[in-house]
């Protein structure tokens, strides 16, 4: 039982929380919700004694193992699994003392190490830390932690505390470096978890399939509501409606989205994708009162132009190098097209949305642009791009000098940005500030194709429903990326399976889609028929071992192109020179897109073979 008696805790000038009072059962799921810095990460830090209140008491029951994520990765040349193992700190304290003990003779010692090891599993240890890595995504185990980039290093810190046999699992925004596949399979790990667990999410649906509770952080107070998200958003509405200062804008809500559900209604076929989008649709109007308080309001603005053929791409092929990472593409997207894009990771997803936003070139085929194209793209290394020194105000008014300021700070206060904060740097957002500006300065330019990869990383929960409500009403075409299986299914209406190389339509909905993982986990290569499958088995082996070669060596390329020019950013008399600075810094961030890119590839080619 863990049980917070009058807390209390200020951050500076901030105060977090005031007398709070709750307790957490053991064994019980509970999900953290609450805006940006209103303290979730802060009750954690208290939890893992790196912080302490400045008032009141927190009670653990002794001898309580926590386990956490790591927000640091060092660049170790550890192999992968060996670092994941390392998150059992009693099995390697085990392994040391049996080492210690055979050289010492000890015999009895040994044995009794020997019970006590297989009594904590440790005999499945190594089995269960490549279960773990192979869930989340990873093809080769004995890989060194330092080779794997940013993204890929957060995952093996995921794996490594799931691999600590923990009383107390604390979550803090989990699923912001995995894509749907992983995601999927890191919910039924969770569901198994025989602990306690505290998940900081604003990934409803991840919330709706893992815990039991939602703690709600808001005004200096944690509140507790009993079942998923779903069931918070039905006790908070009700709690509102009862709100007289809130009831006009709540029904002006209700009705935009009955407005939209009716309108969609009459365009829905039967498919299976359509049908379950409907559904979602139709229960918005339950859930938009438990929002009537969101600060995020705002809307796309009608494109200038909406040619009705706006990208046509005819058996394209596209990559990073001379080996494509997809083939014979052929994709026609049309005013209204509202495609979402799913696939393993590293399967092209990401690669694709670059070709539409013309950020890469194809290497074949035809790519066809209507004629009044206006392309809006959002991915998360525009983040990085902002201008730290300029204030929000700033960079809208780059991007349209003839607006006034007041209409300007209008617009920004729609994502958050009120008063000094649309005039304060932006070098010091969080990550979730400087998404919402990104995607405001992408609304104002007016797209009529919105290309968005992975939009509602660092998004909370107020500002992921103030985007889909946006996007739902959005009169271009959109395609999307995204692990928010609740953003993909209520505002797309066709999936995309990119796949194997190829692109094609998916024929079902999210369901489908979690089954074909499931299946596609499970299923030996069969493709081949007995009498041929030696011969072409061999034949796809050596093609395979042939893309894996030139990838390596991309991979030797790229490195050194990195290095060299991270070479030159170390050189102090280099930063005389603006331009230079900025030239090196941007060459720095297309090589470590690349890296991954390319790495992802390695991953994909090596499992392939892996699997011969």
């Amino acid at each position: 039982m863990i049980t917070l008696r009058n807390l209390s805790l200020q951050r500076g000038t901030k105060i977090l929380f005031n007398q709070i009072n709750i307790t957490i059962n053991a064994g019980q799921k509970v999900g953290f919700i609450g805006a940006n810095g209103c303290g979730k990460s802060s009750l954690f830090a208290l939890l893992r004694q790196q912080l302490h209140q400045d008032e009141g008491e927190i009670e653990l029951p002794p001898h309580l193992t926590i386990a956490h994520v790591a927000q640091e990765t060092p660049a170790v040349s550890t192999p992968a699994i060996e670092y994941v193992l390392d998150g059992d700190q009693e099995l390697r304290e085990i392994e040391a003392d049996l080492v210690a003990a055979q050289q010492a003779g000890d015999g009895m010692r040994e044995a009794t190490l020997h019970a006590h090891f297989e009594a904590i599993d440790g005999y499945t240890a190594r089995t269960r830390a490549a279960q773990l890595l192979h869930g989340l995504g990873f093809t080769v185990t004995e890989k060194p932690v330092n080779e794997f980039s940013g993204g890929w290093r957060m995952r093996l810190n995921l794996a490594r505390a799931l691999m600590c046999r923990s009383d107390l699992l604390l979550l803090d925004e989990p699923t912001n470096h995995l894509d749907l596949d992983a995601v999927l399979w890191f919910e039924q790990w969770l569901k198994r978890y025989p602990g306690t667990l505290l998940l900081i999410s604003h990934d409803r649906e991840f919330l709706d399939n893992v815990v039991e509770n939602i703690a709600h952080v808001e005004q200096q107070q944690i509140n507790l509501y009993t079942g998923n998200y779903e069931a918070f958003e039905r006790q908070r509405a009700t709690k509102l409606a009862l709100q007289q200062a809130a009831y006009q804008k709540q029904q002006r809500e209700v009705a935009h989205i009955h407005s939209f559900v009716e309108r969609f209604r009459y365009k829905a076929t039967k498919a299976k994708q359509a049908q379950s989008r409907l559904k979602a649709l139709a229960r918005m109007e339950n859930i938009a009162p438990a929002h009537i308080d969101s600060q995020f309001q705002f809307s796309f603005l009608a494109p200038l132009k909406t040619p009705n053929q706006l990208i046509d791409l005819d058996q394209i092929s596209i990559g990073y190098t001379e080996t494509p990472i997809l083939e014979k593409v052929t994709l026609r997207i049309a005013a209204g097209s509202r495609l979402g894009l799913l696939g393993p990771n590293g399967a092209g997803k990401s690669t694709l949305i670059k070709l539409l936003a013309g950020q890469l070139q194809h290497q074949q085929g035809e790519c066809t642009l209507g004629d009044g194209l206006q392309i809006g793209y959002f991915a998360q290394h525009q983040l990085e791009q902002l201008c730290p020194e300029e204030t929000a105000l700033q960079h809208l008014q780059h991007l349209d000098a003839k607006a006034t300021e007041q209409s300007l700070r209008d617009f920004l206060g729609g994502f958050g940005f009120i008063g000094d904060m649309a005039l304060a740097p932006v070098a010091p957002f969080s990550g979730g500030e400087k998404a919402r500006l990104a995607l405001a300065l992408l609304i104002w330019q007016r797209p009529n194709v919105l290309l968005l990869d992975e939009p509602t990383n660092h998004l909370d929960l107020e500002m992921r429903h103030a985007l889909t409500l946006a996007l739902q009403d959005y009169a271009g075409a959109l395609v999307i990326v995204s692990h928010d299986r609740h953003l993909l299914r209520t505002t797309t209406d066709q999936l995309l399976l990119v796949a194997e190389g190829r692109v094609k339509a998916f024929e079902g909905d999210l369901a489908d889609y979690r089954q074909w993982i499931l299946e596609r986990r499970t299923k030996p290569n069969s493709a081949q028929t007995p009498k041929n499958r030696l011969e072409k088995k061999r034949g796809q082996r050596r093609t395979l071992q042939n893309r894996l070669k030139k990838v390596e060596k991309d991979l030797d390329k790229l490195t050194a192109e990195k290095a060299a020019v991270e070479a030159l950013l170390a050189d102090p008399s280099l930063y005389d020179d603006k331009n230079k600075v900025t030239e090196y810094v941007r060459q720095q961030a297309v090589l470590v897109e690349q890296l991954e890119q390319t790495e992802e590839m390695w991953l994909e080619i090596t499992d392939t073979l892996e699997s011969f």
